[in-house]
């Protein structure tokens, strides 16, 4: 069983022109069949002759080629084309006629350059046999000869729109992958802001505030710091390792009890913050958990950025099969809570709006600033 289920794969590896051969060599075999006598591709209607070794050899011309019409399509047809010439000529009536449909089937499909010329070059010959057939003695009017004209037109129409429709889906795909490379480096680089741009921040904070400290005080500033870039250096070698290729774990989105780190390292840095949690998370929440992670933490680099020193509110409530996260930072000393310059919350905003949440960050009504997000939970990563 297991050597039948390989035969598939071992058929699809073989040369394309070893794969094409089988259809020229099954119109050979049906050629011979008594029960298709009667039913030939032929023109010009002349009394047939029975097959006789020129006539083996004329059918051996338009079979065989059909192994390249895929590889070289061109060639293959111009064969084809000489060996229903000589048959038709020759009055030799068999089924291995019908190789020059599927030839001109496959040039108009496959054949890459000098589409024009193939077909002008094939329009001249076919004028040539009819007025050839016509001499010796064909019974079949102009109009038939018309009609099997349009035929092969239309066996060529049907081919470029194969071709047509192919060169559309690789199109297609190519824009996929394109799309797909950009959304994948969009998220790279929102990850990269999210996990640098909050531990610096909050290393800038920690050695401002360490310049105007000494003894332990000194120490725990600076233990502080080393301990933000440790949890710096960790979150981007996790981001890292899930772009590697060969890393074989199943990206995991820190779940929601992350956040009180988060919070205790941002109080570190000298920001006064309170951190509620409501509700029992869902069962499954999907990439919703690094959602509210990302949005806590835009929140908090903020109001580390801009309302330094000011109280900030975390609250992360779960209804069921949504998470929703709100962080409020107050007036500072030196004035009201800024937006910054966007490109984290802009960041977000999308990365809610792909899992169908809403998002709204600005000024609160006490002066201070409010993100707030509702994140469906259960969505796909």
């Amino acid at each position: 069983m297991m050597e039948l289920r390989r035969i598939p794969d071992r058929w699809r590896r073989l040369d394309v022109a070893v794969r094409d051969l089988p259809l020229g060599l099954l119109l050979a075999a049906l050629s011979f069949l008594p029960v298709l006598r009667g039913h030939e591709t032929q023109v010009g209607d002349l009394p047939g002759r029975p097959l006789d070794a020129l006539g083996l050899a004329i059918m051996a011309l338009e079979c065989l080629p059909l192994a390249l019409r895929r590889k070289r399509p061109a060639l293959s047809m111009a064969l084809v084309a000489l060996g229903f010439t000589l048959a038709s000529l020759g009055s030799y009536h068999t089924v291995a006629g019908t190789a020059l449909p599927i030839a001109v089937l496959s040039a108009g499909a496959h054949l890459e350059r000098f589409r024009r010329t193939a077909i002008a070059v094939l329009t001249v010959a076919y004028a040539g046999l009819a007025l050839a057939l016509v001499r010796l003695g064909s019974t079949e009017g102009a109009a038939s000869f018309a009609v099997f004209y349009v035929l092969l037109a239309a066996t060529w129409g049907v081919g470029a729109w194969l071709r047509a429709t192919r060169a559309a889906e690789v199109e297609r795909r190519r824009r996929v992958a394109e799309a797909t490379r950009t959304a994948e480096r969009t998220s790279i680089a929102r990850e990269l802001h999210d996990v640098v741009t909050h531990h610096v921040t909050a290393m800038i904070v920690q050695a401002e505030a360490a310049r105007y400290l000494d003894g332990d005080r000194l120490d725990q500033a600076l233990h502080a710091v080393g301990d933000t870039g440790r949890r710096a250096t960790a979150d981007l070698r996790h981001l890292l390792d899930l772009l590697d290729p060969d890393h074989g774990a199943e990206p995991r989105t820190p779940p929601v009890g992350r956040l009180l780190s988060l919070v205790e390292q941002t109080r570190r840095a000298g920001q006064p913050v309170d951190f509620t949690e409501q509700g029992e998370p869902a069962a499954a929440t999907g990439s919703a958990d690094l959602v509210a992670y990302r949005v806590v933490q835009e929140g908090l680099t903020n109001a580390l950025k801009h309302a330094r020193g000011a109280d900030t509110a975390v609250l992360v409530r779960h209804r069921g099969s949504e998470i929703a996260v709100e962080v409020r930072s107050g007036r500072s000393a030196a004035g009201p809570a800024a937006e910054g310059s966007g490109r984290g919350l802009a960041g977000l905003r999308e990365r809610v709006d792909l899992l169908g949440g809403e998002f709204d960050a600005g000024p609160g009504a006490d002066g201070g600033f409010v993100v707030r997000a509702r994140i469906p939970a259960g969505s796909p990563s």
